[in-house]
């Protein structure tokens, strides 16, 4: 018996292998665990059968595959859980998994979505990660400053006015 690919402890038939197979996810992170192992498994049937109707209308096996084959699974860390258990609809699973691509190792950290579909855990999606704050490559032009197109008005008479 091997350790499970997700990092539990298990072994792969008393952890992912299961649910891989079929059978109902108990926790919202279980099915999280199992969509990670099932990409180091090449498990594309239950990539699949694990999204909502919503994100399965986007779901490509062939991409899937073409991914999950190019990469190798380095490890899965779940950082944490909000609601998701055995009584819940929804939750929450922030994890980060490992992989190396063409010797790059690479990252993906998220914030996942789970709900309740037939009773049953599916990936709805992510959280949308927060956007960087902007930040200027040049000085912010005034409105009595020259305009920066060259047009040799003032920036709140030529590009600065405000279109109605």
């Amino acid at each position: 018996m091997s350790n499970c690919p997700c990092g539990s402890g298990l072994s792969y038939d008393s952890c992912c292998g299961p649910i891989i197979a079929g059978a109902p996810a108990p926790t919202a992170e279980a099915l999280m665990r199992s969509r990670y192992t099932a990409y180091a498994k090449h498990a594309y049937a239950h990539l699949e059968s694990s999204l909502s109707s919503e994100q399965r209308k986007d779901f490509s096996a062939e991409e899937a595959k073409k991914w999950a084959e190019s990469s190798e699974w380095l490890g899965l860390t779940v950082t944490g859980t909000v609601r998701g258990g055995p009584e819940d609809k929804d939750g929450l699973v922030e994890f980060s998994a490992r992989f190396s691509t063409e010797g790059k190792e690479h990252e993906h950290v998220e914030t996942a979505i789970f709900g309740r579909e037939d009773g049953k855990w599916v990936y709805v999606g992510q959280v949308p990660e927060k956007g960087q704050p902007i930040r200027r490559e040049q000085p912010k032009v005034g409105r009595n400053d020259p305009c920066p197109c060259g047009s040799g008005k003032k920036f709140k008479k030529c590009c600065g006015v405000a279109k109605a």
